[in-house]
């Protein structure tokens, strides 16, 4: 496996694809461009040293958050050296490319934050290894989508007339970190919201439900995806946790959940789809509602005028017998004053004619304010929407970077309401604020006011999701110290600074919730399964912890093919939620030879209830798992474990 980049993602990956799926990793860096602090001793100089000391720690830290079980081996359970490569190179030219072993490899992730850079240096590596596994991270969805056709219509032109080419996976996956973890940071804003995958045909949802009183039933769900911490849960209600807790407890069994008590669950539902709901039309999105186009005072006046226009052609028809279409003609006439003096007509003509040159007048200021009303409110949908005076239990969002972009999306397809908050005027989210129509204050987060502007002490949560950790922590003691149940969540990439800001601020504030997030711990996973080849289809966070949920072929898998649900077990790693069984029967041995029948449509997923712990699962089946990192680690490495799946 090679990995090209060097942030917070990269690292990352390369320690999942090390630790977990136990492979040979080689990581491209960039050469250091500026010398290090002089703190750093000589041999870690460079970008070859920083590399290794951040895999090091995201290692140890994933080694605390992810504890072996029982049968493992803690000794046998430590990758060799050699497993990792680090190799300096200042661009992912041809000749780092070679270097790195790229014509040779299985997959190559490149994972650079410049999107031009990930595009030329995967049409050189499918250049020289047509098998190759790619997966790219990219910004622009339409860029990607164009370039995983491109790039999976090279390699299967390079794979004709190979004897191979049916069984080479050489597919192209663009991802974008942003967008792998946007639902799982939107889910945290709102209590009761939920994560929703969709998965052969299923929506599923994971839901996360407090601890039920003593002799009263809880609600039923599918099953239990974990067992939350005491510090997860309100302090009121949940007595402090024992120096020992090492955290949630993943993927419980039956036994494990009916003897837990007192403390919360995360549960996994089923949702039925009913369909995106259509918005209103208008100018919504693009501009300003329609309702607000004009003000309400002068709708009144229009429809005041109208009214009187009308009175005035019945009255002119009425007295002067005329046809009633041609009076309305002859009352326009004389409304816009273009008419001929009633000279030599009727008394009641003249007054009809004097009356309807008055309403005239009367138009004449109701169309001048219509006027500078629409302009104005045309120009209001061009600028940054404020606040709302009565704006209450509303999301504050910190940062419109390529992260805050994607949530600030995902929160108003929710229809929560949301206040952003941006420093920079020409952030990429700043467009799409305006666009929206979703109030934005611009300013400094860490200057006075801001937040004030920004509703806080009205708000009911806030996402502190900016590039630096010390802005999101000074913002979060800042909306506590105005706020102080308000609930926060804090994007944070270190794990030892986000577990002591945890503890610190779960102490100071016993009855606030405080939510840490990282967006490279979340969106590694989703790459790691891309490499291996595989389609891990979402993350559900669990604290500092995250469950995996993918969708793997039952065909090749020993610990899967053959066995039964209930054998595919594995408390705190495995757990089989759906298994597609719409693919037919293996054929005969007499009919083997028979031409294929042409592939239906696959029916939706049946759930593990509906089939029974029974069921025995073939090869031609596909199976949807949660999984911890370890546990969908030691099903999908390629070599065996030590502290592995057991195979009787």
């Amino acid at each position: 496996m090679v990995i090209c980049g060097d942030d917070a993602l990269a690292h990352r990956l390369a320690a999942e694809l090390r630790d977990l799926y136990r492979e040979r990793v080689t990581l491209v860096v960039p050469s250091a461009r500026e010398p290090l602090r002089p703190r750093i001793p000589p041999p870690a100089r460079g970008g070859l040293g920083r590399a290794t000391a951040l895999i090091g720690r995201v290692s140890a830290a994933m080694a605390r958050t992810s504890p072996l079980t029982p049968e493992a081996d803690p000794g046998d359970d430590e990758p060799p050296e050699e497993a990792l490569r680090i190799l300096e190179a200042a661009e992912a030219d041809d000749t780092a490319l070679i270097a790195a072993g790229v014509p040779e490899a299985g997959a190559l992730a490149l994972v650079y934050d410049d999107d031009e850079v990930n595009i030329h240096a995967a049409l050189r590596a499918r250049r020289l290894n047509p098998r190759l596994r790619l997966v790219i991270r990219l910004y622009n969805r339409k860029l990607g989508q164009h370039l995983e056709e491109l790039l999976d219509q090279a390699a299967a032109v390079a794979a004709l007339g190979t004897e191979d080419a049916e069984t080479v996976d050489a597919s192209t996956t663009v991802l974008s970190d942003a967008d792998t973890v946007a639902p799982a940071l939107a889910a945290t804003a709102v209590a009761g919201t939920s994560k929703v995958i969709e998965a052969d045909g299923l929506m599923l949802r994971a839901v996360e439900r407090m601890p039920v009183p003593p002799g009263r039933p809880g609600e039923p769900g599918l099953c239990t995806l974990a067992l939350l911490s005491a510090s997860a849960n309100d302090p009121a209600e949940v007595p402090s946790p024992a120096p020992g807790d090492e955290g949630p407890v993943l993927l419980p069994d039956d036994a494990a959940t009916a003897s837990a008590e007192g403390c919360g669950t995360i549960v996994l539902e089923t949702v039925s789809y009913t369909g995106r709901p259509v918005r209103p039309g208008g100018l919504r999105g693009r501009g300003a509602p329609l309702t607000s186009l004009f003000s309400r005072r002068l709708r009144w006046s229009l429809g005041g005028v109208i009214g009187a226009v009308l009175a005035l052609a019945i009255a002119s028809s009425l007295t002067t017998g005329d046809d009633p279409v041609h009076a309305a003609y002859l009352s326009l006439l004389d409304l816009f004053g273009i008419n001929d003096p009633a000279i030599g007509e009727s008394p009641a003509r003249k007054v009809l004619q004097l009356l309807s040159g008055l309403t005239g007048l009367l138009l004449l200021p109701v169309l001048v304010a219509a006027a500078f009303e629409g302009l104005g409110t045309f120009r209001s949908a061009s600028a940054l929407r404020r606040p709302p005076r009565g704006l209450t239990g509303h999301v504050v969002l910190l940062g419109l970077g390529k992260v805050g972009t994607r949530v600030l999306a995902r929160l108003h397809e929710m229809g929560i309401p949301v206040v952003c908050v941006e420093s920079d005027p020409e952030a990429r989210g700043v467009a799409l604020a305006r666009r929206l129509r979703v109030p934005t204050v611009l300013g400094d987060v860490t200057q006075e006011g801001v937040l004030e502007a920004a509703k806080v002490d009205r708000a009911r949560t806030l996402l502190a999701l900016t590039s630096e950790d010390t802005t999101n922590l000074e913002a979060a003691l800042y909306a506590r110290s105005v706020k102080p149940r308000l609930r926060v969540t804090l994007r944070l990439f270190d794990d030892r600074f986000a577990t002591a800001v945890y503890r610190t601020l779960r102490a100071a504030h016993p009855r606030a919730l405080t939510r840490s997030r990282s967006v490279s711990f979340l969106a590694a996973p989703a790459f790691a399964g891309a490499m291996m080849g595989r389609q891990i289809l979402g993350a559900i966070p669990v604290e500092r912890r995250v469950l995996l949920v993918a969708r793997v072929e039952v065909r090749g898998h020993r610990a899967l093919e053959g066995r039964t649900i209930a054998q595919v077990l594995r408390p705190g790693r495995l757990r089989v939620l759906a298994v597609d069984t719409s693919a037919p029967d293996e054929p005969a041995p007499n009919t083997a030879a028979a031409p294929p029948q042409q592939s239906k449509e696959r029916e939706p997923a049946r759930l593990v209830h509906e089939l029974g712990d029974d069921y025995i699962l073939r090869p031609q089946d596909r199976v949807l798992l949660a999984a911890t990192r370890q546990g969908l680690g030691d099903l999908l490495a390629r070599r065996p474990h030590p502290a592995g799946i057991r195979q009787d």
